[in-house]
């Protein structure tokens, strides 16, 4: 395939992996407004966002994530030399130990359950309650790692979209379990019960979508656990720094909370934060992390062929990409947080007051939106050469430079601790890029630097321009549910076209990414 095919190839993976996570992140935020306007952010829904993130740490260390960053370098390399049936029973194998290590694990952590939770005290005001909820929310971390394997083979074969639209499934189930079911109970534990086990519903539908589409690949996952090949301790190495590096990144978030829970607020700092880090992750999920997964398996390609310099010119994309995408829409999130919060949340038990606590903690961690989209390619980009324990002590380190912003930032108020994990992440980030500059070079730092820049400078305009939309706006049509749609959406829509003009204007190349969409048909290459 040429360059530019390859480009096109990409680009095209990236926009629909971008559509199909866009959707799924908009029931995200359906979830989420469903969620606030039952429970809201105050009281024993601090219990259940404790509750999960015991497993949701457990899942990062163990399961989807971890096991992805490590199997898809080794799967890739397997097939790039030919050896299709071995990838394959690699694949099996990995899968079977996860089913079988990550069970044990769950089974472990059920027991261990009031000890994991003493150290956060009273969240929302009942230990109980947050124990309880932890034991039914467990089985996401064995259902998650067996997610992670399937999806890990479906992207190496360039397959996006279907695991991009797997979350789907996974908002449908939680949304109508708790429009169907909370309104038929009268007890807000009960409730929160209802919850946990949609969330588990929902992972297991997750898991379960996408393995029809493993059949149309040219190998089968079958019953083996062969774990004397090499390849599968490859992976097994490979996973322990990925495992350590995404795990100290959620070191950082329990860290954070027991700060929200201990030191601040136990019945409103977690949920406040989570509830904005929910909205956060909005561009985050729908840009960055669809650009990496797309870009991983070549990435892992290009180092299996030790291609550097076609690495280098794939990670340079890849961070531009990104910087085109987060930072204008890091500012936008920055002056318009509040009208955003006041649209999504407020409502039902989310009270005015909660939307100005929110919108503060989503502007503190608007602030680092592109650094965590660098450190996702670049953590990546390590991963893709199977130098994974370069993320994980920089990692480790931040860990203790978060504690550290944390003691200092969180006499601000609940802001401070998004404050510090956005400072965190720009430190990293610079880190991250020196390291691998050295790995492979990077020579193209410098023009990156220069298209940020401009980036920045067209951002900055474009979500002026929103802010001033917004505000005239916002006087004329009032703040009622249609009223809100209107003068936000009108304002997105002028910063989007202002940011797109001026992109154009300064001659932003990542722009034609995007363009290149247009004239795949004119390459031949394309043709199926």
């Amino acid at each position: 395939m040429s360059g530019a095919g390859q480009s096109r190839r990409i680009a095209r993976s990236t926009a629909v992996f971008s559509a199909a996570t866009a959707v799924s992140r908009v029931l995200g935020l359906v979830r989420e407004m469903v969620s606030a306007y039952f429970f809201g952010v105050t009281g024993l829904i601090n219990a259940f966002t404790v509750a999960i993130l015991i497993p949701n740490v457990v899942r990062a260390l163990l399961a989807d994530a971890a096991l992805s960053g490590a199997f898809v370098p080794v799967f890739s390399d397997l097939l790039e030399k030919g050896e299709r049936q071995r990838a394959w029973r690699v694949a099996s194998t990995l899968f079977w130990l996860t089913l079988v290590v990550l069970g044990g694990v769950t089974a472990l952590f059920i027991l261990l359950a009031p000890l994991l939770m003493r150290p956060f005290g009273d969240p929302g005001g009942d230990y109980d309650l947050a124990v309880g909820l932890s034991r039914v929310l467990f089985p996401i971390v064995v259902l998650l790692g067996l997610s992670g394997i399937v999806v890990g083979i479906l992207n190496t074969y360039h397959h996006f979209a279907l695991p991009a639209l797997a979350p789907v499934a996974w908002n449908v189930v939680i949304v109508l379990g708790l429009l169907l079911g909370v309104p038929q109970l009268d007890d807000e534990s009960a409730e929160l019960y209802l919850y946990a086990g949609v969330v588990v519903l929902g992972t297991l539908v997750q898991l379960l979508l996408p393995i029809p589409w493993l059949r149309r690949l040219d190998g089968r996952l079958t019953m083996v656990i062969d774990w004397r090949d090499p390849a599968v301790k490859r992976v097994l190495v490979l996973m322990l720094p990925v495992t350590l590096t995404i795990g100290l990144v959620n070191v950082n978030f329990l860290v954070d909370t027991l700060f929200a829970s201990r030191l601040l607020d136990p019945e409103l700092a977690p949920a406040a934060i989570d509830k904005a880090f929910r909205l956060y992750m909005l561009p985050q999920g729908i840009f960055a992390v669809a650009v990496t997964t797309v870009l991983f398996p070549t990435l892992a390609r290009f180092a299996a062929r030790s291609d550097t310099a076609g690495l280098r010119r794939a990670l340079d994309g890849g961070m531009r990409q990104i910087a085109f995408l987060l930072v204008p829409a890091g500012l936008l999130s920055i002056v318009l947080a509040e009208p955003i919060v006041r649209l999504v949340y407020q409502r039902g038990e989310f009270t005015s007051d909660d939307t100005v606590i929110v919108a503060q903690c989503l502007q503190a961690f608007s602030i680092g939106l592109v650094f965590n989209g660098w450190m996702l390619i670049l953590n990546r980009s390590f991963y893709a050469v199977q130098t994974n324990w370069v993320p994980t002590g920089i990692a480790l380190g931040a860990v203790a430079l978060n504690a550290a912003f944390d003691t200092v930032f969180y006499r601000l108020g609940i802001w401070g601790i998004p404050l510090a994990t956005s400072t965190v992440n720009v430190v990293a980030a610079g880190v991250l890029l020196v390291m691998m500059r050295r790995r492979i070079g990077l020579e193209h730092v410098g023009r990156t630097l220069a298209v940020v820049g401009r980036v920045a400078a067209a951002g900055g305009v474009a979500a002026g321009a929103a802010f001033v939309v917004w505000f005239g706006l916002d006087e004329l049509v009032g703040r009622g549910l249609a009223g809100q749609v209107v003068s936000l959406g009108a304002a997105f829509a002028v910063g989007a076209l202002v940011y797109l003009g001026l992109a154009r204007a300064l001659g932003l190349r990542e722009l034609e990414a995007l363009l290149l969409l247009r004239s795949r048909r004119d390459d031949p290459s394309e043709q199926r």
